[in-house]
């Protein structure tokens, strides 16, 4: 079995991160706009949640080019061999 590439492994961290960036983007524009510390920490969690939720629906949509579907049906196969 072959080991995961780095930008697999780190995949699921982009997509953590870019969500923390736009959720901190939300939540430093409602602090700005309210000065409201409370009020832009929920809009800050919110925004994260939805925006990681939306993230991931996109990520599931995708399909695995003709390379990706040859390596999957070959991890599939049982090991050959005595």
């Amino acid at each position: 079995m072959t080991q995961p590439s780095k930008r697999d492994v780190f995949k699921p961290v982009e997509l953590i991160v870019l969500s923390a960036v736009m959720a901190l983007f939300v939540g430093l524009t409602v602090l700005l706009s309210t000065r409201n510390p409370l009020l832009a920490v929920i809009f800050f969690g919110v925004a994260f949640i939805v925006v990681l939720v939306v993230i991931a629906m996109m990520v599931l949509t995708f399909k695995p080019n003709k390379d990706e579907q040859t390596e999957l049906d070959d991890e599939e196969l049982p090991p050959s061999g005595h």
